[in-house]
């Protein structure tokens, strides 16, 4: 098993609910001994409302990231060298959004793109990405913690030709209200990163450590606001999920 680069507590999104609301008109008959008139044309039927515009989200690169990252590892189990290109997003307020990851396991013909959503999204809908203009591959949630849910999609060459290629990473989610939400990654140097050497693991343990000391200086900040509003203290900052065991 391969532990997956932590993240900072994720900041959920707000829904705007859509009401549709469809008034029906009535008749009244006339009385029987008055002749009956000519039949009303009905009125034409109204045009179906249009879909509601998906809500678009830009995401930012973790700051403290300052590009992907290529982790790679042992498979203890199936004996096989498991690497993934990573990389967690922010918001423009520099909240904690999503986590990307590209998994390419040693012998596998598929590789799996695998993402870190945040909660307050319908499972049954699964997720779908697409790179810039190409077409929507779908996955489904494997598995949620307390503070954000992994979605898988399986995916061949050509995908990750794409994403070598591309731009930009659209993924598709519905929130509570079966409103399309769309997150848009920048995919600059992933590329380069994926088809490049992995991280020293001395380096990787430096940025791991950075951002824990980030971690609970915020956490420590926090305290001390509330401590000056006279509430109680939150404690220590949240643990963070690791990855599923491949």
């Amino acid at each position: 098993m391969i532990a997956h680069l932590p993240l900072r507590l994720f900041s959920l999104f707000s829904a705007t609910l859509l009401t549709l609301v469809v008034l029906n008109g009535a008749a009244s008959a006339q009385a029987a001994k008055k002749p009956t008139p000519a039949p009303t044309p009905a009125p034409a039927a109204a045009p179906a409302p249009a879909p509601a515009p998906a809500a678009i989200v830009q995401v930012q690169p973790e700051p403290t990231q300052s590009d992907w990252i290529k982790i790679c590892g042992e498979d203890q189990a199936a004996k096989k060298k498991i690497c993934y290109t990573t990389r967690d997003f922010v918001s423009d307020q520099n909240q904690p959004v999503l986590a990307v990851a590209v998994y390419d396991i040693q012998g596998e013909p598929q590789k799996v793109v695998r993402f870190l959503l945040p909660l307050g999204f319908i499972l049954a809908p699964g997720v779908r990405f697409a790179v810039d203009q190409g077409t929507p591959q779908p996955g489904k949630y494997a598995v949620c913690f307390p503070n954000g849910c992994f979605a898988e999609v399986p995916v061949k060459d050509d995908i990750i030709a794409a994403l070598k290629k591309g731009t930009a990473l659209s993924i598709s989610v519905q929130n509570q209200f079966a409103k399309e939400v769309v997150f848009q990654v920048p995919l600059s140097t992933f590329g380069k990163v994926f088809d490049g050497p992995p991280i020293d693991p001395a380096v990787l343990q430096a940025q791991q450590q950075k951002l824990q000391e980030q971690m609970q200086k915020q956490a420590e900040e926090m305290r001390k606001k509330m401590d000056a509003q006279g509430q109680a203290p939150s404690g220590t900052a949240p643990a963070q999920p690791a990855a599923p065991a491949q």
